[in-house]
């Protein structure tokens, strides 16, 4: 199954069979955890937990008693990091029919953050069910599902542009990119707000977050930037199928932005 496949295929999965994944593959999935890195450079903490032994719950998931989670250092970029680490871990899972869903709100996080021993400085952005997903989705999980659309996505001219966001690019003309595009365009994201933005120039390919409201606490924690490490993440993968080398940089280009709109990221791709 190639990633494009691996991306459709996957759901987040709220209901599972209450059959627990035996002990080598979740040490399988905290190994490729653990050799999983991020273009930011920075350190994560990865732990798999049982909910029954620490006291962990969470209202929208049943039928597993494993969860995974990570924490890092306050830091900038901290959210992008953890979004493109994370995806990589989900979709590795996924490739061993293990069944996840990412979690930021709808948990005790106290137990959760005294589960993972959480720092001073250090945070835990989400949290995924570890199991096999039932047959059967459950009503709550259907109406979840349908509320958020979650089977459908924006258009690949809503989302990718050619050198201006006055040039929406086509899947037709985008060349090689296609694939890596369409695989980003499937990326899952914070109730499918689908926030990432591409503008490709040459062989620079610039990421930008369209903001929606009420995504950015207090503390100025942006919820959707994980969103757009998981797009990165996504694009990536697609460019390494076609064998194309990127390079990733963080220089904005200064090219004129819609209102709401913030430069993320860049990959430089290697002819």
């Amino acid at each position: 199954m190639n990633t494009l496949e691996l991306v459709k295929s996957r759901r987040s999965v709220r209901t599972f069979d209450g059959k627990a994944p035996d002990k080598e593959t979740v040490m399988d999935i905290m190994q490729h955890a653990y050799t999983t890195t991020n273009p930011y450079n920075l350190p994560i903490t990865w732990k798999v937990m049982s909910a029954k032994k620490n006291g962990l719950s969470t209202p929208v998931i049943s039928g597993t008693d494993a969860f995974i989670a990570g924490k890092l250092q306050k830091a900038p970029h901290a959210e992008e990091a953890f979004g493109y680490a994370f995806e990589n871990i989900v979709l590795y899972a996924q490739s061993k029919g293990i069944g996840t869903t990412w979690i930021a709100g709808t948990m005790d996080r106290p137990a959760f953050e005294r589960a993972m021993q959480l720092e001073e400085n250090e945070v835990m952005p989400c949290i995924s069910p570890l199991g096999y997903p039932a047959k059967k989705l459950s009503i709550r999980e259907g109406m979840m599902r349908k509320a958020v659309k979650a089977d459908s996505r924006l258009p690949f001219e809503e989302l990718f542009y050619a050198d201006t966001f006055a040039e929406p690019l086509s899947e037709e003309s985008s060349g090689t990119f296609a694939n890596a595009l369409e695989i980003v365009r499937w990326a899952p994201s914070a109730v499918n707000k689908q926030p990432w933005r591409i503008v490709i120039a040459g062989n620079d390919v610039h990421f930008y977050e369209k903001h929606s409201r009420g995504y950015v606490g207090e503390d100025g924690w942006d919820i959707q930037k994980i969103d757009m490490g998981i797009a990165l993440c996504h694009f990536l993968k697609g460019m390494e199928e076609e064998g194309r080398t990127c390079e990733f940089f963080i220089s904005d280009p200064g090219i004129e932005v819609p209102a709401g709109t913030e430069y993320i990221a860049s990959f430089h791709v290697a002819e």
